[in-house]
């Protein structure tokens, strides 16, 4: 039986002793804070997997998302997110609204957030180079752009 890499996120770090325990019914791996953890699930499937995990572990964790580690084959993350029982019963009226499964409902409903940020990220991205572009030539401007992406920043700025 395969096994499937899991990247759970916690809605707050791990005390090392909850770790330990949590650790006991199923090895994981922990980054530096204890929010994020690895598992390996062996199933047939990456579904079979996150539902496994999601039941061993969900009572014990304050899991907040379950996704598979790696893309899959279409280059797809697998998401597993358990929603409060008020938030699942409006999503699933709304799936039905639109006759769809809730799960395909909130697939295209994420696939058209991610398209919307990334068109305004584009487009943020199009009015700062035009107003640099105002002050310099495009030779200077590349190579400061070349300049800078190799350093490796900590993190994104705003």
């Amino acid at each position: 039986m395969p096994h499937h890499a899991l990247e759970i996120t916690l809605t707050r770090p791990l005390s090392p002793a909850a770790l330990h325990h949590a650790a006991r019914l199923l090895p994981l791996a922990a980054n530096h804070d204890a929010t994020r953890l690895i598992a390996l699930m062996p199933a047939k499937t990456p579904h079979r997997a996150l539902r496994r995990l999601r039941h061993r572990l969900g009572a014990r964790l304050p899991i907040d998302v379950i996704t598979t580690h790696y893309p899959d084959a279409d280059h797809h993350v697998l998401l597993n997110v358990a929603f409060p029982p008020a938030v699942h019963a409006a999503l699933t009226a709304q799936a039905r609204r639109a006759a769809q499964t809730p799960e395909h409902f909130l697939e295209l409903a994420l696939h058209r957030i991610l398209a919307e940020h990334a068109d305004r990220e584009t487009d943020r991205l199009d009015r700062v180079v035009r107003q640099l572009l105002a002050h310099t030539t495009p030779a200077y401007l590349l190579a400061a752009v070349g300049h800078a992406l190799t350093r490796l920043p900590e993190r994104p700025t705003p």
